[in-house]
């Protein structure tokens, strides 16, 4: 560890230091990043989902709903344009929506436009419960980076969203 480098150690330290000792050729650089990136994202998806509980709600079908009322008035998208959104299978996305319409939380209904298509439309109640839980979930990932200023918050932001559109570009 350089000095110029946070002194707090944590098990991606203990990893690399191992790959160091038995691999001293190898640049562990990107296990470092993606280590903890991956540690990051289990952590606060467990979080996560302890916000969404109260609910009635996983993650999953979290999503669901915050698509629903991101796409704004009348809160209505057809399934596959849910499911490519969510990056989910159609059969994924059926078993989510059968959970959310059986609480009440989403109505299907077929589509005006399209005899052979139905649309996905948010209800009151699922209004309601959307709206709370995403407070919710803000509420924890905002504790989470208390341990960041504003502008270092920012700046992993900026980092994080240039490496995502490196791995884009990767795919293409």
């Amino acid at each position: 560890m350089t000095e110029d480098r946070p002194q707090h150690r944590d098990p991606v330290d203990a990893i690399i230091d191992q790959w160091a000792a038995v691999r001293p050729d190898l640049d562990t650089r990107a296990m470092e990043v993606f280590g903890r990136i991956y540690r990051l994202s289990r952590a606060m998806g467990d979080r996560m989902e302890k916000a969404y509980q109260p609910y009635g709600i996983s993650r999953g079908e979290f999503d669901v709903l915050a698509t629903l009322r991101r796409s704004g008035e009348p809160y209505t998208l057809a399934p596959r344009r849910l499911a490519a959104t969510l990056m989910l299978t159609t059969g994924g996305m059926t078993g989510r929506l059968d959970k959310l319409e059986k609480a009440g939380l989403l109505r299907r209904s077929p589509d005006p436009h399209d005899r052979r298509g139905l649309q996905v439309t948010l209800t009151d109640k699922g209004m309601d419960i959307i709206d709370q839980a995403v407070g919710a979930g803000l509420a924890v990932q905002t504790e989470a980076l208390t341990s960041l200023d504003d502008q270092q918050a920012d700046q992993l932001a900026d980092l994080l969203r240039e490496l995502l559109a490196g791995t884009r570009e990767a795919e293409h």
